[in-house]
């Protein structure tokens, strides 16, 4: 299919049970002229399971930014490239950002099309607030960086893997035991499990049994709301505009610091009101 002008198109893919994929995402891998996956075996079985035949190339974190290249010149002479990874939405803890930047600036139109992720079923099934929540990717391997997050005033949602779960967890308990907490593993997997308990409890539940398979963990927000940290945030971010730093930069600094939501911290300096 090279008619009509060249795009990217993104296709997220089941996370664990097959029947899990879209009829939008199989309609645009049989039409695109080239799959881009991370690992063209793991494709493959999918792909055989609903009769769909298209040429694979690997696009993986090893040659991303080579491939990139070769995909858009690809797009640019009019052809459509599909996008997946081994499992759930590309770019969400997978290759992609590279492709569909160069995409961006080369003019080239993306496509995103909507379906799989854990993100959200783990949000969903953990039984925590989903009016406000944010999801960091895996968890930072530093402590300190990890305590920031336990401050934050939202639902926590991380991926995190079954070697470090016991170790998270138990920093986690050290700074708040009684803290809801949501471990869900294998979700749409035949091993699917979701525990829930405190932060304490499942750090001993976990430090007795590694577990085994993809996890999403699940964290309440900060007991108290985050008032203490949004304050100490607020006041940074002040500082820095006192020293010279424009808000909005200053805002996005403070907030990666401590997980205080960059625009409350913007509109609480730059209008004066409390985040």
């Amino acid at each position: 299919m090279s008619a009509g002008p060249g795009r990217l198109v993104i296709c997220p893919t089941p996370i664990g049970n097959l029947e899990d994929i879209t009829l939008r995402t199989l309609a645009a891998l049989r039409e695109a002229d080239v799959v881009a996956c991370e690992d063209t075996r793991r494709t493959r079985i999918l792909l055989d399971r609903y009769g769909v035949r298209a040429r694979l190339v690997p696009y993986h974190e090893h040659n991303e930014r080579r491939r990139a290249t070769e995909l858009v010149e690809r797009m640019r002479s009019g052809q459509v490239v599909a996008l997946v990874s081994d499992a759930g939405m590309p770019l969400v803890s997978d290759p992609g950002f590279a492709l569909v930047r160069a995409c961006v600036a080369a003019g080239l139109g993306v496509e995103v099309l909507p379906g799989p992720s854990a993100v959200l079923p783990a949000l969903v099934a953990s039984g925590l607030p989903a009016d406000r929540w944010r999801f960091v990717g895996f968890l930072p391997r530093r402590g300190r960086e990890a305590e920031v997050l336990w401050r934050t005033p939202e639902t926590l949602v991380a991926f995190e893997s079954p070697g470090r779960l016991a170790r998270s967890l138990r920093v986690l308990a050290e700074h708040d035991p009684d803290r809801p907490v949501a471990v869900c593993r294998e979700l749409t997997k035949v091993h699917e499990e979701v525990r829930r308990g405190s932060a304490a409890e499942l750090a001993d539940h976990f430090a007795a049994a590694t577990p085994r398979g993809e996890i999403v963990l699940v964290v309440g927000a900060a007991p108290d709301g985050g008032t203490q940290e949004s304050e100490g945030a607020r006041d940074a971010v002040r500082r820095l505009i006192e020293a010279g730093a424009k808000p909005r930069p200053a805002a996005a600094v403070v907030s990666e610091l401590t997980g205080v939501p960059a625009n409350r911290l913007y509109r609480s300096t730059a209008v004066g009101k409390s985040p």
